[in-house]
């Protein structure tokens, strides 16, 4: 038999708008680390270009890496925070998993540690 509970909650508060914007901004730092991702990877070595005697960057840009760090690190930061304050404020069960914040959060320090592991090889070469 169900029971239809009464929903108490009147209205949106501070911290769930807090916990959206958070997912909002980590999401839109991902964007972007892609975009300085693809100026900042060494650029592919394609048989044609070799064919051709076109010369291709084999190598991280510095400057640009910086960037993406801070930007990745800054996304994680923020879906990490937003998993916290959903954790503390999340008190039902039909409450959201979010789960695509999770998925940020990994997928971000997934990317650091390529990133990492591919300037460290490229360094060794």
């Amino acid at each position: 038999m169900n029971i239809l509970k009464k929903e108490r909650r009147s209205s949106t508060d501070i911290w769930t708008y807090t916990v959206r914007t958070l997912a909002i901004i980590g999401w839109g730092l991902f964007a972007f680390a892609l975009i300085v991702s693809y100026y900042a990877a060494p650029e592919a070595d394609y048989g044609y270009l070799r064919y051709r005697d076109i010369e291709i960057r084999k190598f991280w840009l510095t400057p640009l890496t910086g960037y993406l760090y801070i930007i990745l690190w800054l996304s994680a930061l923020s879906s990490y925070l937003c998993l916290i304050l959903d954790k503390y404020r999340s008190r039902r069960k039909n409450d959201g998993k979010h789960f695509n914040i999770l998925l940020l959060l990994v997928i971000t320090i997934a990317w650091i540690s390529f990133v990492l592991v591919q300037i460290s090889v490229v360094k060794v070469d």
